[in-house]
This record gives C-alpha cells, structure tokens and sequence, in this order.
C-alpha cells in the first residue's frame, strides 16, 4: 500500500492523542471520528479546522462503520474493544486497539482467531512500552547488557479520585465504576514483557479492599492489586497498579539480569531517566544514570503526543506494519496484547479463588484457546453469560444513587 491510510477514531475522549498524531501523520488520513459526546466532537471539529482536514463526524457507530476506512483506532469504553475489533477486522478493517484488548478469556480467543482468519493487522496501543526508558531498557537488554532476565517489577499508581468525574462521567455503569483491582494491568505489566520477549505462564493475584474515598466517587472495586507472575524462563515478575494515595503518580520499571540490573527513576523524571547497574564495570555517572533519547527523533511524537511523545509510537508503528515497512515489527501484536492483559482477569480468579498459583493460557496454541472459548466470568452481567464474578474480594461497597448523581453533576459543570 503506498496511499495514505484512511483511518477513522472510534471514541474521542482517549482518542484526542491518536487525533492529534493522526491529523499531523504523512502516511495518515484522518477521514472519520465517532463519538456520543458533542462536547468532544466539537472539540475535534475545532482541531480538524486548526489542521484543515477534512473530516466526517459521527455519533452513531453503525455510519461510522459504514464509512469508506481503510483502519480503526478504538478508543471507546475498555471494556468494549474486542467485540468491535472483532467486528472491524472480519469487515477487512486494520485495527488498532487502546487498553485493555479483552474484558473475558472467550473474548480472548474469538479476537485472536479473528485476526487469523481476517490476514489483518491488529496492534495494541500500551503506550508505556514506548517511554523513552522502557524502550532503551529493550534496547539495552537485547543487546545482553545485564544478561538473562531474573526479576522484574511493573508499577502504575495513579490516585484517580479527583479526576473521576471526568471519566467516568457519573455513569453508575461505566466500566471504571466496576472493574476490579487487577484489570488495568497493561500499563505496569506491558512493558516488562517487551523488553524481555518473555511471557507469563503462572499467575497468583492480591488486593487491597475497596476505601472510602473511592466509594464517593462511585468505584465498587479493590483500591489497589498485585500481581506475581512465572515468566516462561523461570524469572518472576511483580506488577502493582491501582489508586493508592501518592503523588505524583507512579509509572516505574525494574529489571534485574544475571548480570546487572535497570531501572526507571521512581520520582519526579519518571520514566524519561534511566539507571542502570552492570557487574564489574566501571561505570562513569553519565553512564550509571542518563536521560535515553527516544528511538526515533521525531519532532511529531513532541509536538502532537502526549504523555511525553509515546502516544505517537502505537500509531505511527500501526502505520509502519499496515504498510509493511521494517519498524512495524515494533507494533505490539495481538499475542503480546493478550499476554499482557490475560494475567489481570487470571490473578483476580487468583484472589477470588484464596490466591491460588493460576496457569496462564498461550493463545498462539490451539489447544490452549479450547479450554477458555466459553469463558466468559468476568464482572460484566451483560457478558458474564450467568458466570458474574464479585467486584471486590472483600465485598461490594453499598453506594447510592445519589453518589453518581452528585459526580454527574461535577462532570457538567466541567464540561460548560
């Protein structure tokens, strides 16, 4: 394909980073964005004149989809990605899906059969393995620089309280409102996995009860959760994400090798500074302690991305393997989606089931997706299929009516 690729957006709010990337991107057509809200699509109708692209917007889903599109970007509700990518791909559609790429193990293997039997690409948008530390991590750890994988840890903690209203919109329904403690898991476990190559193959998960200040907000699930994991080479792997109280956030990376060890700076630089430990090498400070530049030099990742210029990678390098050019290879496929997003839903069985060892499915193996193709236990009535798991370990919090309403509320009055 030497045309742009016409691509539309399916969701606006999370959807804005791909927006703006995709507006900008030379390989790119922006043709089509589809939203409920009409404050986001004027907001997307104001950028599509600032870029002077032109642009249909919908609000139905199904005009959307009967649009002439070449790609889909997914950035609607988590919960909702693989049914419309499976929808998308068998319509002969490229698919870029956000987080998280399944709400139940059925789902897992309806999407990655449909991706098989479509011939088209699915790429994963877990923005976080592209920050510039956890992309020099891979980069360092391919080339052998602190030897096999032991040890990894993966952290996202994000107190969201305050922002709550403005994602979740007072929507008792809304899946933030109802996820449990290990879903959102892509975030801190995503990147361990690629700078590594390796996988999961055991899994045992752990949370924390559900707090008050969550509560008033309207959220039914454990604060915080955490997640051990087998890797497929014997290392382990801790992964901890959830609303615990800190700020600012934490998004940090540790891997230790047989030779060394690397590190993301837990503090005010985040993920834009590096430390690094060899054995028995005499380290210069440059070396032990750097700001990595990122693998590509784009002024576009600076200029239209957000958080720090990664949202730009997941769509540039979905470009790069629709097109067939060598940097596709960096786009996260759809094993590596699951391998990333599966161990959630497992380590919450875990803990639900007394923190039993869990084993983890590789859905490249045939056999492997027989065992779960009519799984669908998850926290969802409409998709649980009568196998409705609990929203918290230690019980659902009783939260009225009048606590979305008042969070409702909030949100209107941000959005004048």
């Amino acid at each position: 394909m030497s045309r742009k690729v016409k691509i539309g957006v399916f969701g606006a709010r999370r959807g804005m980073a791909m927006i703006r990337v995709l507006a900008h991107h030379p390989d790119a057509e922006l043709v089509a964005i589809c939203d409920q809200f009409d404050h986001l699509l004027k907001e997307c109708e104001k950028l599509a004149q600032e870029t002077n692209t032109k642009v249909t917007l919908y609000k139905d889903f199904e005009q959307f989809f009967n649009h002439d599109l070449d790609a889909v970007v997914l950035a609607n509700y988590a919960t909702e990605h693989a049914p419309y990518a499976v929808r998308l791909l068998r319509s002969g559609r490229h698919v870029l899906s956000e987080v998280l790429p399944v709400e139940n193990l059925a789902e897992a293997v309806e999407l990655v059969e449909a991706v098989e039997e479509s011939g088209k690409v699915y790429s994963y948008a877990e923005n976080y393995c592209y920050f510039p530390a956890t992309a020099e991590m891979k980069r360092l750890y391919r080339q052998g620089e602190i030897g096999e994988f032991m040890h990894g840890e993966g952290e996202y903690v994000h107190d969201c309280e305050s922002i709550w209203p403005q994602i979740t919109y007072g929507d008792k329904n809304h899946w933030r409102n109802n996820m449990y403690s290990t879903f959102y898991c892509t975030h801190s476990i995503g990147p361990i996995l690629t700078i590594t190559g390796t996988r999961p193959v055991r899994v045992v998960g752990f949370e924390t009860p559900n707090v008050e200040n969550m509560a008033k907000v309207g959220y039914k699930g454990g604060t915080s959760g955490m997640i051990l994991m087998q890797m497929d080479n014997g290392a382990t792997v801790k992964s901890l994400h959830g609303n615990l109280k800190r700020e600012p956030h934490s998004v940090w990376y540790c891997i230790y090798g047989r030779k060394g060890m690397m590190e993301s700076d837990r503090w005010h630089e985040g993920t834009s500074r590096l430390n690094i430990y060899r054995e028995g090498d005499p380290l210069t400070a440059t070396e032990l302690s750097y700001r990595p530049k990122p693998r590509l030099q784009s002024e576009l990742a600076l200029k239209t991305a957000g958080h720090g210029g990664s949202d730009f990678y997941p769509v540039h390098y979905f470009l790069e393997k629709i097109l067939a050019r060598p940097d596709g290879e960096e786009a996260i496929d759809v094993y590596q989606a699951l391998d990333m997003g599966v161990p959630g839903i497992l380590a919450y069985r875990s803990i639900v089931n007394g923190n039993v060892p869990i084993p983890v499915p590789d859905f490249r193996k045939k056999e492997d997706r027989e065992e779960y193709r009519h799984d669908r236990w998850c926290t969802n009535p409409e998709k649980s299929g009568g196998d409705l798991a609990p929203y918290c370990s230690f019980g659902t919090p009783d939260i009225s009516d009048s606590v979305y309403e008042e969070v409702r509320r909030r949100w209107q009055e941000m959005i004048k």
